[in-house]
Protein backbone atom coordinates (compact mmCIF):
# COMPACT_ATOMS: atom_id res chain seq x y z
CA UNK A 1 0.00 0.00 0.00
CA UNK A 2 2.92 2.50 0.78
CA UNK A 3 4.70 1.76 -2.48
CA UNK A 4 1.35 2.29 -4.23
CA UNK A 5 0.62 5.93 -2.47
CA UNK A 6 4.05 6.59 -3.25
CA UNK A 7 3.86 5.86 -6.74
CA UNK A 8 0.74 7.57 -7.02
CA UNK A 9 2.06 11.00 -5.39
CA UNK A 10 4.52 11.18 -8.07
CA UNK A 11 1.84 10.88 -10.48
CA UNK A 12 -0.07 13.17 -9.09
CA UNK A 13 2.88 15.66 -8.61
CA UNK A 14 4.49 14.80 -12.06
CA UNK A 15 1.36 16.30 -13.61
CA UNK A 16 0.47 18.86 -11.34
CA UNK A 17 4.30 20.41 -12.50
CA UNK A 18 3.50 19.42 -15.95
CA UNK A 19 0.10 21.71 -15.63
CA UNK A 20 2.00 24.80 -14.77
CA UNK A 21 3.89 25.26 -17.38
CA UNK A 22 3.02 25.93 -20.99
CA UNK A 23 5.47 23.85 -23.69
CA UNK A 24 6.69 25.76 -26.54
CA UNK A 25 8.59 23.62 -29.20
CA UNK A 26 12.02 24.12 -31.30
CA UNK A 27 13.25 21.95 -34.62
CA UNK A 28 16.13 22.68 -36.48
CA UNK A 29 19.56 21.45 -37.52
CA UNK A 30 21.84 22.01 -34.67
CA UNK A 31 24.95 20.25 -36.12
CA UNK A 32 25.94 19.95 -39.64
CA UNK A 33 26.90 22.27 -42.91
CA UNK A 34 23.65 24.74 -41.37
CA UNK A 35 24.37 24.51 -37.79
CA UNK A 36 25.02 28.02 -37.55
CA UNK A 37 21.18 28.87 -38.77
CA UNK A 38 19.76 26.48 -36.37
CA UNK A 39 21.79 27.34 -33.56
CA UNK A 40 21.38 31.26 -33.95
CA UNK A 41 17.34 30.77 -34.07
CA UNK A 42 17.59 28.59 -30.58
CA UNK A 43 19.41 31.31 -29.04
CA UNK A 44 16.90 33.58 -30.13
CA UNK A 45 13.88 31.64 -28.90
CA UNK A 46 15.97 31.56 -25.43
CA UNK A 47 16.44 34.84 -24.58
CA UNK A 48 12.49 35.52 -25.90
CA UNK A 49 12.01 32.81 -22.88
CA UNK A 50 14.40 33.68 -20.27
CA UNK A 51 12.68 37.25 -20.87
CA UNK A 52 9.18 36.28 -20.82
CA UNK A 53 9.92 34.16 -17.38
CA UNK A 54 12.00 36.91 -15.83
CA UNK A 55 8.54 39.38 -16.53
CA UNK A 56 6.08 36.38 -14.08
CA UNK A 57 5.42 34.01 -17.34
CA UNK A 58 2.43 33.52 -19.60
CA UNK A 59 -1.11 33.55 -17.75
CA UNK A 60 0.79 32.70 -14.61
CA UNK A 61 3.03 29.86 -16.33
CA UNK A 62 6.31 29.53 -16.92
CA UNK A 63 7.13 28.51 -20.21
CA UNK A 64 9.43 25.81 -21.29
CA UNK A 65 11.11 25.15 -24.47
CA UNK A 66 11.79 21.85 -25.74
CA UNK A 67 14.12 21.30 -28.95
CA UNK A 68 15.48 18.71 -31.16
CA UNK A 69 18.40 18.89 -33.75
CA UNK A 70 17.12 17.50 -36.99
CA UNK A 71 20.45 16.81 -38.00
CA UNK A 72 19.90 18.33 -41.23
CA UNK A 73 17.59 15.64 -42.31
CA UNK A 74 14.43 14.97 -43.35
CA UNK A 75 13.97 11.55 -41.78
CA UNK A 76 15.22 13.35 -37.99
CA UNK A 77 12.76 15.97 -38.78
CA UNK A 78 9.90 13.75 -39.00
CA UNK A 79 10.86 12.19 -35.24
CA UNK A 80 11.34 16.07 -34.03
CA UNK A 81 7.85 17.01 -35.02
CA UNK A 82 6.17 14.14 -33.63
CA UNK A 83 7.99 13.99 -30.06
CA UNK A 84 6.93 17.58 -30.07
CA UNK A 85 3.88 17.07 -30.17
CA UNK A 86 3.12 13.39 -28.89
CA UNK A 87 5.54 13.27 -26.12
CA UNK A 88 6.10 16.66 -24.84
CA UNK A 89 3.00 18.40 -26.15
CA UNK A 90 3.62 21.18 -27.41
CA UNK A 91 0.95 23.67 -28.04
CA UNK A 92 3.08 25.47 -30.29
CA UNK A 93 6.45 25.23 -32.05
CA UNK A 94 8.96 27.15 -33.67
CA UNK A 95 10.69 25.24 -36.79
CA UNK A 96 12.73 24.17 -39.26
CA UNK A 97 14.96 27.09 -40.41
CA UNK A 98 15.26 25.11 -43.64
CA UNK A 99 12.45 25.29 -46.48
CA UNK A 100 13.14 21.83 -47.53
CA UNK A 101 12.52 19.95 -43.87
CA UNK A 102 9.58 22.78 -43.28
CA UNK A 103 7.71 21.69 -46.39
CA UNK A 104 8.16 18.06 -44.76
CA UNK A 105 7.05 19.02 -41.10
CA UNK A 106 4.33 21.34 -42.06
CA UNK A 107 1.96 18.43 -43.29
CA UNK A 108 2.03 16.40 -39.84
CA UNK A 109 1.57 19.63 -37.86
CA UNK A 110 -1.64 20.48 -40.00
CA UNK A 111 -2.88 17.07 -39.44
CA UNK A 112 -2.60 16.67 -35.76
CA UNK A 113 -3.85 20.26 -35.14
CA UNK A 114 -0.70 22.30 -33.90
CA UNK A 115 0.66 25.74 -34.26
CA UNK A 116 3.82 25.77 -36.37
CA UNK A 117 5.76 29.13 -37.08
CA UNK A 118 8.91 28.76 -38.92
CA UNK A 119 11.44 31.37 -38.31
CA UNK A 120 13.14 31.71 -41.88
CA UNK A 121 11.62 29.06 -44.18
CA UNK A 122 10.79 31.49 -47.35
CA UNK A 123 9.84 28.70 -49.88
CA UNK A 124 6.20 30.02 -50.37
CA UNK A 125 4.34 26.72 -50.76
CA UNK A 126 5.27 25.82 -46.82
CA UNK A 127 2.07 28.18 -45.22
CA UNK A 128 0.24 26.36 -48.17
CA UNK A 129 0.12 23.27 -46.62
CA UNK A 130 -2.77 24.54 -44.23
CA UNK A 131 -4.13 27.11 -41.61
CA UNK A 132 -1.47 26.16 -38.77
CA UNK A 133 1.33 26.99 -40.53
CA UNK A 134 3.00 30.01 -40.44
CA UNK A 135 5.50 32.23 -40.87
CA UNK A 136 7.71 35.49 -39.58
CA UNK A 137 10.19 35.49 -42.45
CA UNK A 138 9.63 37.06 -45.96
CA UNK A 139 8.76 34.89 -48.69
CA UNK A 140 11.20 34.13 -51.90
CA UNK A 141 8.96 35.85 -54.45
CA UNK A 142 9.32 39.30 -52.42
CA UNK A 143 13.03 38.15 -51.65
CA UNK A 144 13.76 37.48 -55.76
CA UNK A 145 12.01 40.50 -56.43
CA UNK A 146 13.96 42.66 -54.36
CA UNK A 147 17.22 41.49 -55.50
CA UNK A 148 16.39 41.46 -59.20
CA UNK A 149 15.28 45.07 -58.89
CA UNK A 150 18.43 45.96 -56.73
CA UNK A 151 20.29 44.92 -59.61
CA UNK A 152 18.37 46.12 -62.47
CA UNK A 153 17.04 50.09 -60.56
CA UNK A 154 20.04 50.67 -58.29
CA UNK A 155 23.21 48.95 -60.11
CA UNK A 156 21.92 49.30 -63.44
CA UNK A 157 23.03 46.02 -64.56
CA UNK A 158 22.05 44.37 -67.40
CA UNK A 159 23.06 41.09 -67.41
CA UNK A 160 23.39 38.31 -65.22
CA UNK A 161 24.59 34.47 -64.59
CA UNK A 162 22.97 32.22 -62.13
CA UNK A 163 24.69 29.53 -59.91
CA UNK A 164 21.94 27.40 -57.80
CA UNK A 165 21.77 24.16 -55.88
CA UNK A 166 19.73 21.34 -57.68
CA UNK A 167 18.86 20.14 -54.32
CA UNK A 168 17.85 22.82 -52.42
CA UNK A 169 14.22 24.05 -52.70
CA UNK A 170 15.55 27.14 -51.28
CA UNK A 171 17.46 27.47 -54.19
CA UNK A 172 15.74 26.95 -56.83
CA UNK A 173 12.93 28.71 -56.01
CA UNK A 174 14.74 31.96 -55.41
CA UNK A 175 16.66 31.68 -58.69
CA UNK A 176 13.26 31.26 -60.24
CA UNK A 177 11.49 34.18 -58.59
CA UNK A 178 14.72 36.23 -59.80
CA UNK A 179 14.88 35.48 -63.03
CA UNK A 180 11.25 36.04 -63.38
CA UNK A 181 11.77 39.69 -62.24
CA UNK A 182 15.22 40.66 -63.55
CA UNK A 183 14.02 39.74 -67.30
CA UNK A 184 10.95 41.26 -67.10
CA UNK A 185 12.55 44.70 -66.61
CA UNK A 186 15.13 44.07 -69.41
CA UNK A 187 17.68 41.91 -67.78
CA UNK A 188 19.34 39.13 -69.78
CA UNK A 189 20.62 35.61 -68.14
CA UNK A 190 23.58 34.69 -69.88
CA UNK A 191 24.27 31.11 -67.80
CA UNK A 192 22.48 29.05 -65.41
CA UNK A 193 24.22 26.23 -63.80
CA UNK A 194 23.59 24.24 -60.95
CA UNK A 195 25.66 22.28 -57.84
CA UNK A 196 24.72 20.24 -55.44
CA UNK A 197 25.17 20.94 -51.44
CA UNK A 198 28.52 19.27 -50.09
CA UNK A 199 30.21 19.98 -53.68
CA UNK A 200 33.75 21.75 -53.43
CA UNK A 201 34.87 22.17 -56.80
CA UNK A 202 32.87 24.72 -59.02
CA UNK A 203 35.56 25.58 -61.76
CA UNK A 204 33.50 24.12 -64.64
CA UNK A 205 30.24 26.11 -63.89
CA UNK A 206 32.24 29.19 -63.25
CA UNK A 207 34.30 29.02 -66.21
CA UNK A 208 31.54 28.59 -68.57
CA UNK A 209 29.94 31.87 -66.88
CA UNK A 210 33.27 33.61 -67.08
CA UNK A 211 33.67 33.55 -70.84
CA UNK A 212 30.07 34.77 -70.89
CA UNK A 213 31.76 38.05 -68.83
CA UNK A 214 27.96 39.13 -67.27
CA UNK A 215 27.70 41.68 -64.80
CA UNK A 216 27.43 39.70 -61.33
CA UNK A 217 26.72 36.03 -60.65
CA UNK A 218 23.27 35.35 -57.98
CA UNK A 219 24.34 32.57 -55.79
CA UNK A 220 21.29 32.03 -54.16
CA UNK A 221 22.56 29.20 -52.19
CA UNK A 222 23.82 28.89 -48.24
CA UNK A 223 27.22 30.99 -47.06
CA UNK A 224 29.49 27.23 -46.98
CA UNK A 225 29.44 27.09 -50.96
CA UNK A 226 28.65 30.92 -51.58
CA UNK A 227 32.20 31.32 -49.47
CA UNK A 228 34.19 28.82 -52.17
CA UNK A 229 32.36 29.87 -55.33
CA UNK A 230 33.68 33.70 -54.42
CA UNK A 231 36.87 32.57 -54.13
CA UNK A 232 36.78 30.65 -56.99
CA UNK A 233 35.35 33.15 -59.26
CA UNK A 234 37.82 35.47 -58.83
CA UNK A 235 40.59 32.63 -59.12
CA UNK A 236 39.50 32.35 -62.37
CA UNK A 237 39.24 35.94 -63.05
CA UNK A 238 35.69 37.47 -62.43
CA UNK A 239 35.61 41.01 -60.93
CA UNK A 240 32.07 41.20 -61.03
CA UNK A 241 30.07 40.73 -57.65
CA UNK A 242 27.99 37.70 -56.61
CA UNK A 243 24.24 38.73 -55.27
CA UNK A 244 21.97 36.06 -53.05
CA UNK A 245 19.64 36.24 -50.59
CA UNK A 246 19.62 35.01 -46.57
CA UNK A 247 21.07 32.00 -47.45
CA UNK A 248 24.38 33.98 -46.88
CA UNK A 249 24.08 35.39 -43.07
CA UNK A 250 26.94 33.94 -41.31
CA UNK A 251 29.52 36.92 -41.56
CA UNK A 252 31.77 34.22 -39.25
CA UNK A 253 32.31 31.60 -42.16
CA UNK A 254 31.14 33.06 -44.98
CA UNK A 255 34.11 35.68 -44.40
CA UNK A 256 36.73 32.97 -42.81
CA UNK A 257 36.26 30.81 -45.91
CA UNK A 258 36.07 33.29 -48.36
CA UNK A 259 38.37 36.02 -47.26
CA UNK A 260 38.44 39.51 -49.49
CA UNK A 261 36.82 37.66 -52.40
CA UNK A 262 33.50 38.11 -51.47
CA UNK A 263 34.09 41.82 -50.42
CA UNK A 264 31.57 43.76 -52.58
CA UNK A 265 28.98 41.31 -53.06
CA UNK A 266 25.28 41.71 -52.13
CA UNK A 267 22.45 39.92 -50.40
CA UNK A 268 18.96 40.57 -49.04
CA UNK A 269 18.32 39.81 -45.49
CA UNK A 270 15.82 40.68 -42.48
CA UNK A 271 17.43 42.88 -40.61
CA UNK A 272 20.42 44.80 -40.18
CA UNK A 273 23.01 45.48 -37.08
CA UNK A 274 22.73 49.41 -38.17
CA UNK A 275 19.35 49.82 -37.38
CA UNK A 276 18.96 52.45 -35.21
CA UNK A 277 16.01 51.73 -33.62
CA UNK A 278 16.24 51.63 -29.89
CA UNK A 279 14.71 48.50 -29.02
CA UNK A 280 16.70 46.81 -31.75
CA UNK A 281 19.99 48.02 -30.58
CA UNK A 282 18.81 47.07 -27.04
CA UNK A 283 18.59 43.42 -28.35
CA UNK A 284 21.28 43.54 -29.84
CA UNK A 285 23.52 44.59 -26.94
CA UNK A 286 21.39 41.81 -24.66
CA UNK A 287 21.72 38.99 -27.09
CA UNK A 288 25.46 39.96 -27.25
CA UNK A 289 25.80 39.97 -23.38
CA UNK A 290 24.14 36.44 -23.01
CA UNK A 291 25.68 34.49 -25.89
CA UNK A 292 28.96 36.30 -26.94
CA UNK A 293 28.38 37.15 -30.19
CA UNK A 294 26.66 39.76 -31.94
CA UNK A 295 22.90 38.49 -33.37
CA UNK A 296 22.36 37.38 -36.86
CA UNK A 297 19.13 37.71 -38.55
CA UNK A 298 18.46 34.16 -37.49
CA UNK A 299 18.85 34.70 -34.08
CA UNK A 300 16.36 38.54 -34.92
CA UNK A 301 13.83 35.89 -36.59
CA UNK A 302 14.09 33.41 -33.50
CA UNK A 303 13.30 35.59 -31.24
CA UNK A 304 10.37 37.60 -33.21
CA UNK A 305 8.89 34.22 -34.16
CA UNK A 306 8.72 33.26 -30.29
CA UNK A 307 7.43 36.80 -28.89
CA UNK A 308 4.62 36.63 -31.88
CA UNK A 309 3.31 33.26 -30.47
CA UNK A 310 3.49 34.60 -26.74
CA UNK A 311 1.29 37.69 -28.05
CA UNK A 312 -1.51 35.27 -29.42
CA UNK A 313 -1.42 33.31 -26.33
CA UNK A 314 -1.99 36.29 -24.33
CA UNK A 315 -4.45 38.22 -26.65
CA UNK A 316 -6.63 34.87 -26.58
CA UNK A 317 -6.20 33.96 -23.17
CA UNK A 318 -5.49 30.31 -23.73
CA UNK A 319 -2.88 27.30 -24.68
CA UNK A 320 -5.75 25.73 -26.27
CA UNK A 321 -4.18 25.25 -30.22
CA UNK A 322 -6.96 26.26 -32.31
CA UNK A 323 -7.48 29.43 -30.25
CA UNK A 324 -3.26 29.95 -30.76
CA UNK A 325 -3.55 29.57 -34.28
CA UNK A 326 -6.42 32.36 -34.37
CA UNK A 327 -4.37 34.55 -32.11
CA UNK A 328 -1.23 34.01 -34.85
CA UNK A 329 -3.56 34.79 -37.49
CA UNK A 330 -5.00 37.96 -36.06
CA UNK A 331 -1.39 39.12 -35.83
CA UNK A 332 -1.20 43.10 -36.94
CA UNK A 333 1.32 45.40 -36.76
CA UNK A 334 3.49 43.64 -34.28
CA UNK A 335 6.44 45.41 -33.42
CA UNK A 336 9.23 43.25 -33.88
CA UNK A 337 13.11 43.04 -34.45
CA UNK A 338 12.70 42.70 -38.10
CA UNK A 339 10.17 45.29 -38.46
CA UNK A 340 6.81 45.28 -38.61
CA UNK A 341 4.86 42.55 -39.04
CA UNK A 342 1.68 41.67 -39.98
CA UNK A 343 0.14 38.13 -40.77
CA UNK A 344 -1.40 37.77 -44.07
CA UNK A 345 -4.56 35.87 -45.04
CA UNK A 346 -1.93 33.51 -46.60
CA UNK A 347 -0.23 33.43 -43.16
CA UNK A 348 2.95 34.76 -44.76
CA UNK A 349 4.38 37.70 -42.65
CA UNK A 350 4.50 41.08 -44.24
CA UNK A 351 7.51 43.00 -43.84
CA UNK A 352 10.49 44.71 -45.68
CA UNK A 353 13.74 43.21 -46.29
CA UNK A 354 16.85 44.71 -46.14
CA UNK A 355 19.79 44.75 -48.84
CA UNK A 356 23.66 44.45 -47.26
CA UNK A 357 26.85 44.30 -48.99
CA UNK A 358 29.62 42.45 -47.23
CA UNK A 359 32.38 45.46 -47.22
CA UNK A 360 35.71 45.17 -45.58
CA UNK A 361 34.80 42.10 -43.53
CA UNK A 362 31.49 42.94 -42.36
CA UNK A 363 27.68 43.09 -43.64
CA UNK A 364 27.54 47.12 -44.75
CA UNK A 365 23.51 48.27 -44.63
CA UNK A 366 22.08 49.84 -48.31
CA UNK A 367 18.73 50.05 -48.65
CA UNK A 368 15.66 49.33 -47.28
CA UNK A 369 12.84 47.83 -49.93
CA UNK A 370 9.49 47.55 -48.94
CA UNK A 371 6.50 44.72 -49.40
Amino acid sequence: MKKFLLILTFVFLGCEKESNQIVIGFFGALTGTEATFGVSSKNGITLALEEINLAGGLLGKKVEMKSYDTLGSLDETKLSVERLIKTDHAVAVIGEVASSRSLVAAPIFQKLGVPMVTPSSTNPDITKMGDYIFRVCFIDPFQGEVMAKFASQSLKFKTAAILRDSQSQYSMGLANYFIKTFTALGGTILADEKYISGDIDFQPQLLKMRKKNPDFIFVPGYYSEVAMIARQSRDLGFTGPLMGGDGWDDLKNLTAIAGNSINGSYFSNHYTLENPDPEVQKFITVFEKRFGVKPDSQAALGYDAARIIFDAIRRKNSVDTKKIRDGLAETRNFKGITGTISINQDRDAVKPAVVLQVKNGNFSFVETVGP
